[in-house]
């Protein structure tokens, strides 16, 4: 089939200027060594596990795919340097990062031929991680899931491509080649998607939430403090509903016992769980309440994303969602992408012939 090639595309050495993003608790090594086979970059959600489970990760996505993918560090952990020296000592490709991670890790990174591409929320935090020498960044606009900002994507990717120079990738409310082509349009050099890839035969996510979230209609986002203090963009549940309405207080507590049970799961110790929220309180103006509220996030994500029980977790989710009817494999979804992009980029190019009734 016909490719597109974008600064994307050279700079990571994919086939597909198409990128799966690295969400917790679905991307896993079969979806992302689906996505790197069918000529994308996945990316390895990390934040979810420990460091054993990360190293052991990558080397079952290693035995599935032989193409480059990435790997999403919180940059905030307090054991964010080791797990960077993983990458660096697997020779993963791509280090993608929720929030921006030290200049120093950076230029660590970059010097062991690590692509850096942190995803970034305003055009002022994508100067300046461009300053400290990031490759490349992915904007999400307000429609994306989970953690999200207030603004659009199609303000805010302008606003992006317009302060910096190195390759933006676009994310939050993309899904097909219609959206692609208008990324590519606007100056992006790809595009990042969650909520489709989640919705994809290789997603581990359990058929009876895939179903749950095929059902969903435009309306049946919302976007929550309640989940974790942060904006957080997901499925409308009776738990949603219920946080959406619950005191402060209670919301605290039911977040604290979370924290608990996410620290038994993962066999962290309460040192580390204290130094991560410390490292977080640092590099953030987050509350005590709000970090001890982050803590509480994975639990509710596991539970429905993982254990399948919508009654008891949140499911994150784009307003995407609500034109979503299928499950396609990931092979079939970049390529039917990608195809109907050139598709769509060859008609508007016709456009631009001369008029047959020029003189």
């Amino acid at each position: 089939m016909k490719t597109l090639h974008t600064p994307l595309t050279e700079l990571v050495g994919v086939e597909h200027p198409v990128v799966q993003t690295g969400m917790g608790w679905v991307a896993g090594p079969r979806l992302v060594a689906g996505t790197a086979n069918a000529g994308g970059l996945g990316i390895l959600a990390s934040a979810t596990m420990t460091y054993t489970e990360l190293e052991a990760a990558i080397a079952k996505t290693k035995t599935f795919t032989d193409k480059p993918f990435g790997v999403n560090i919180r940059a905030d952990a307090a054991d964010a340097p080791q797990r960077i020296d993983l990458l660096i000592r697997e020779n993963v490709r791509v280090a993608s990062f929720a929030l921006a991670p030290k200049k120093e890790l950076i230029a660590k990174l970059k010097a062991a031929g690590v692509v850096v591409i942190p995803s970034i929320g305003a055009a002022k935090h994508a100067v300046k991680v461009a300053s400290w020498g990031a490759d490349a960044v992915i904007v999400q606009g307000g429609e994306g899931g989970g953690h999200t900002g207030p603004v659009a994507t199609t303000l805010l990717l302008p606003s992006v491509l317009d302060a910096v120079d190195i390759p933006v990738v676009a994310a939050g409310g993309f899904y097909d080649g219609r959206g692609l082509a208008a990324a590519l349009a606007y100056g992006a050099a790809g595009v990042a998607m969650g909520t489709r890839f989640l919705l994809t035969q290789e997603s581990t996510v359990p058929d009876s939430v895939k179903q749950e979230y095929l059902a969903r209609g435009l309306q049946d986002t919302t976007v929550s403090r309640k989940v974790d203090g942060m904006p957080h963009r997901v499925l409308n549940t009776d738990l949603v509903d219920s946080l959406e309405h619950s005191g402060n207080v209670r919301g605290l507590v039911a977040a604290a016992r979370n924290a608990s049970r996410f620290k038994a799961m993962t066999g962290m110790k309460w040192s580390t769980l204290v130094r991560d929220g410390l490292s977080m309180k640092k590099s953030s103006d987050r509350t005590w309440q709000q970090i001890i509220m982050a803590a509480n996030t994975p639990m509710l994500l596991k539970a429905g994303l993982v254990d399948g029980n919508t009654h008891a977790g949140v499911l994150a989710s784009g307003q995407v969602v609500g034109l979503l009817d299928d499950l396609p494999t990931c092979k079939e979804l970049i390529e039917s992408v990608v195809a109907d992009a050139i598709e769509r980029i060859a008609a508007l190019s016709l456009m631009t012939q001369p008029s047959p009734h020029s003189a």
